[in-house]
């Protein structure tokens, strides 16, 4: 996965939110246009919300955007409560 392999993540999970958005704007029918993913890595110390974000977005490229309707992210770094 593109996360594993740019943020090296001591926890990951990837949520699929598209069944919440049914018939909603941006459900293109496919069951995946909407998601959350959770992200805890070290590569994340010292760094700012927006910065993570950066990071998380820059690991998938296009896929944000281009595939995916909505995206929601949530960035730590080891430690901190979540």
């Amino acid at each position: 996965m593109l996360l594993r392999g740019a943020l090296a993540p001591t926890r990951l999970e990837v949520i699929n939110d598209s069944a919440k958005h049914y018939g909603h704007a941006g459900d293109d029918g496919s069951g995946e246009s909407h998601f959350t993913v959770i992200v805890e890595s070290p590569h994340f110390e010292g760094k700012n919300r927006l910065a993570r974000q950066r990071m998380v977005l820059g690991a998938l490229g296009d896929i944000p955007g281009e595939r995916v309707h909505a995206f929601a992210m949530k960035c730590y770094a080891p430690g901190e409560a979540s």
